[in-house]
């Protein structure tokens, strides 16, 4: 499990870091001090969870959890004030953690994140159960160009047409295969063999046409990724 952290205050954040990294399949990928430096990891680069202060200088940590939506990471809300805790549950947070942090009650956060993102069946070999407000969509993999956010839901394009589901963008990229898919910007995930052509963008990114006509942005962490895994120059 990959989580990022967001605490302005540097002795809690540290705290934090220390009792995450010390259960076995935790990897904490980013340690910052206000929400819009966890936006920009969470944007960069494929983040499972994260662990938010309630209260921070500028965005403040519901504000945050708003901005990353129900396509976002799972959310863990930290605070020093239980009179939070309903606000914080409105916002969808899976967990609400008191300070002074225990470790035993940071293993209880943890258990529930794990918990919820393996809840979700995978669906038959080679292919994926898409949840639909119709039911269940029962798609091959290969047949996926590509996924992104489209206001609330998530949208799964085929040649077939468009399907949008309920799962959250990092549902579906914990449950299809990383040899075929990758993520390329906070709000996409994309079937490389569906790629035609990668175009550089100034800031260091591409966008791809896919083969099916649309484009796709990159980020520049995905960008790098790309350059290294292709061969392709720098």
């Amino acid at each position: 499990m990959r989580v990022a952290i967001a605490d302005d205050e540097m002795l809690a954040r540290k705290r934090t870091s220390r009792l995450l990294g010390a259960i076995g399949d935790v990897e904490v990928v980013a340690e910052c001090s206000d929400g819009a430096e966890l936006l920009e990891v969470v944007a960069d680069g494929e983040v499972d969870a994260v662990f938010l202060d309630i209260h921070m200088p500028g965005l403040d940590g519901t504000e945050v959890a708003a901005l990353l939506g129900p396509s976002g990471p799972l959310v863990v809300f930290l605070t020093a004030h239980p009179d939070h805790a309903v606000n914080a549950f409105t916002q969808g947070a899976i967990d609400y953690i008191l300070k002074p942090i225990e470790a035993a009650r940071m293993r209880v956060a943890v258990d529930r994140l794990r918990e919820r993102l393996e809840s979700t069946p995978a669906g038959p070999p080679g292919r994926i159960a898409l949840p639909t407000h119709n039911g269940a969509v029962l798609i091959d993999f290969v047949a996926i160009s590509y996924a992104r956010i489209d206001g609330a839901s998530v949208v799964v394009v085929t040649p077939t047409g468009r399907h949008f589901t309920e799962l959250r963008l990092a549902d579906l990229e914990r449950r299809l295969p990383s040899t075929l898919f990758l993520r390329v910007h906070r709000q996409a995930l994309v079937n490389i063999n569906q790629i035609d052509k990668l175009t550089d963008t100034p800031s260091g990114g591409y966008l791809a046409r896919m083969r099916d006509g649309s484009t796709i942005a990159v980020s520049r962490a995905a960008a790098r990724k790309i350059r290294r895994d292709w061969g392709l120059p720098r």
